[in-house]
């Protein structure tokens, strides 16, 4: 099967059904197909080798990836929050292409040569009006690429991630049922398009046949009215999102009520235990779900589900009320271990490098090739845990580890004991050079509203609670982390500037 076959089995089954919405403008599933059809023709025939997409949440996004699978060429959306030259560094790697951009987002940019240039509103205008393209089967073998991802570039220059259709719809099939959302479901889509999450909630709300609400922009308020005004039963935010939600209901005393909320699905990033708490206490009605996974493995690996997260907060146990800080159980397809440093798989409880196998797993960049062993094993580049139950729990990136001396040390664990300090509201733990260690520890804290905290009282709380060589040599506070777009903490920023400070 490839991707899209999900269009095409929801306007079999449903043509007449709204399939997306945004703002005023909605499109029933039967008409988008023959919309990805006829822009799908349009692009086969420009002879473009990729169909890239610059733009936010729109009804465009979804044609255009069914249009891409139309004419069997990779979807490529792009970051817009990325400087200039980025953007044309994206360009560049992508031409010939066919582009669909909102021109604001252009502006100031040279685009190379051989691109066809097609803003949002002509493209859709074009596929929805323009002349009728004679009905084909799908052009896309199900080993070709589906989309092209290129990732947040947060340690270095992004990577094209690989994903190909027989990867996707090894996801599609193994986490929804066809056709098994009711004609009042809705899901508010406020990832962005360029993500993995946006990918998956486009494709899994197609082959459930739910209605894709888009909010072309995010904010706490905006989230809010639009779930409220859409009747959204369902949505995914990152935790960055979600913490911005909150943060507008209780510092505006708006209305938090969400009736037709059922189920709200967080991923993306680490949750910060105050955030989720709170969420759980304000909607304790709604199914809270964890959803772990890269764009490498073509969304979820892990899923900690609405059960696991009540046990977790209604728990006085520590060993259960801990699970709401895991990412949850490995879903049905694939499978995930625990490696050490010599690569055999660890019990239990250690930590150590985070592995997975499984069909949706593509593990593939373009210009690398595949990263899968012999065996089919993906690395994630994740660190973490498993359990004697089998929740997984995340220790940051591999590449985050502070090497002090020879000694490993996690940010993760020093992070933790941080955060349980009254007067921090968010911390982050990152590698310092020293010249006697090699490495030593930095954190950059933030302190919560009236809260004070000084060095020394910082570092004796974590000499209380860890070793020594845990406690930061260099600390630096902030008023806020830097956070990219979909939760992650910009650890080069505060690595250059404690270096600097030091």
């Amino acid at each position: 099967m490839n991707v899209l076959m999900t269009l095409e089995m929801a306007a079999e089954c449903h043509p007449e059904r709204i399939a997306a919405t945004c703002g005023e403008r909605s499109i029933t599933y039967g008409r988008m197909l023959e919309a990805a059809r006829r822009a799908g023709a349009r692009i086969r025939a420009s002879g473009c080798r990729h169909v890239g997409f610059l733009d936010v949440n729109s009804l465009a996004a979804p044609v255009a990836l069914y249009a891409a699978a139309c004419a069997g060429l990779p979807y490529v959306p792009m970051n817009y929050r990325l400087t200039k030259p980025e953007i044309r560094a994206l360009l560049q790697r992508i031409a010939p292409a066919w582009l669909v951009a909102d021109p604001q987002l252009l502006e100031g940019i040279e685009v190379p040569d051989g691109f066809t240039v097609v803003d949002r509103e002509q493209f859709l205008r074009e596929a929805l009006d323009g002349e009728h393209a004679a009905e084909e089967p799908a052009q896309a073998d199900p080993a070709a690429v589906a989309v092209q991802l290129f990732t947040s570039g947060t340690t270095g220059a992004p990577k094209a991630a690989v994903l190909r259709h027989e990867n996707l719809m090894s996801y599609i099939l193994g986490t929804v049922e066809f056709a098994a959302a009711d004609e009042d479901d809705a899901t508010l889509v406020a990832v962005p398009p360029y993500h993995i999450a946006g990918i998956s909630a486009i494709l899994s709300s197609t082959y459930a046949c739910r209605r894709m609400v888009q909010l072309p922009g995010f904010d706490g308020q905006a989230w809010l009215e639009t779930c409220r005004r859409e009747k959204a039963t369902n949505a995914f935010v990152v935790p960055t999102m979600l913490a911005r939600i909150i943060e507008y209901i209780d510092g505006s005393g708006a209305e938090a009520a969400m009736p037709s909320l059922r189920a709200l699905a967080y991923g993306g990033g680490k949750m910060p235990a105050p955030v989720i708490e709170r969420a759980m206490q304000l909607w304790p009605a709604v199914d809270f779900t964890n959803a772990y996974g890269l764009t490498e493995t073509s969304s979820t690996i892990a899923l900690l589900d609405p059960e696991g997260h009540r046990e977790g907060f209604h728990s006085a146990d520590p060993e259960v009320r801990k699970r709401l800080h895991s990412v949850g159980r490995p879903i049905d397809a694939v499978e995930i271990e625990i490696r050490g440093e010599d690569g055999n798989v660890l019990p239990a409880g250690e930590v150590g490098s985070v592995f997975v196998r499984g069909g949706q797993v593509a593990g593939e960049y373009l210009g690398v090739g595949s990263l899968l062993d012999d065996k089919g094993w993906f690395p994630t580049c994740d660190r973490g845990y498993l359990d004697k139950y089998g929740f997984l729990y995340l220790d940051g990136r591999a590449d985050d580890v502070i090497v002090r001396g020879g000694e490993n040390i996690s940010p993760g664990e020093i992070e933790d004991v941080l955060r349980q300090h009254p007067a921090i509201a968010d911390v982050a733990v990152v590698a310092v050079p020293d010249t006697e260690w090699g490495e030593t520890v930095g954190a950059v804290v933030v302190l919560g509203p009236g809260a004070t905290a000084g060095e020394a009282e910082l570092r004796d709380w974590v000499r209380e609670r860890l070793r020594s060589s845990r406690v930061p040599a260099v600390l630096g506070f902030r008023q806020q982390l830097p956070y990219n777009e979909m939760g992650k903490i910009l650890r080069r920023v505060l690595r250059e500037e404690l270096s600097s400070a030091g």
